[in-house]
């Protein structure tokens, strides 16, 4: 079995491009920086150190990551690692490791993670512009009608 699941900070923003064709493809590459919870140097240090592992994701996977993911937000994401190889342009045999990703998922909300973002390195973080949702009197948000062919599942 072939599962990966990750969860962490976006180091920049997706670079999205679509394939050629008449039935073009949208994928998009992002690095998550991933936590480890100790460094292997020097066990009895709690610093925490961080692995940056590629992801590709296709299609409306990579649309929903062009539209919603930004530089120094939390996700979560699933699915499987692929190995590759190709030459540069030195001859030299290069090897690849990417995480597919099938699922991705915020895992904070948008105030912590603009708070987190101002807080760690005032890196620029702007928020994706949508008409605001007003809260109902039972608790619960009311979304807005306009928005309704932007929310990524049906």
């Amino acid at each position: 079995m072939n599962k990966v699941i990750l969860m962490g900070r976006l180091t920049r923003d997706p670079e999205v491009r679509y394939s050629q064709g008449e039935q073009s493809t949208a994928y998009a590459r992002y690095t998550l920086a991933v936590d480890r919870r100790f460094n292997r140097n020097n066990m009895n240090d709690n610093q925490q150190t961080a692995d940056f592992i590629g992801c590709v994701t296709f299609g409306r996977q990579a649309e929903f990551a062009e539209k919603y993911l930004r530089k120094g937000m939390k996700i979560a994401v699933a699915g499987r690692i692929q190995t590759g190889s190709y030459t540069n342009q030195s001859g030299q045999r290069v090897y690849t490791t990417d995480v597919v990703v099938d699922d991705q998922e915020f895992a904070e909300s948008k105030n912590a993670a603009a708070s987190a973002n101002s807080n760690a390195d005032n890196s620029g973080f702007v928020p994706v512009d949508r008409p605001s949702p007003s809260t109902a009197v039972d608790g619960f948000m009311n979304i807005p009608d306009e928005i309704d062919e932007e929310l990524p599942f049906n």
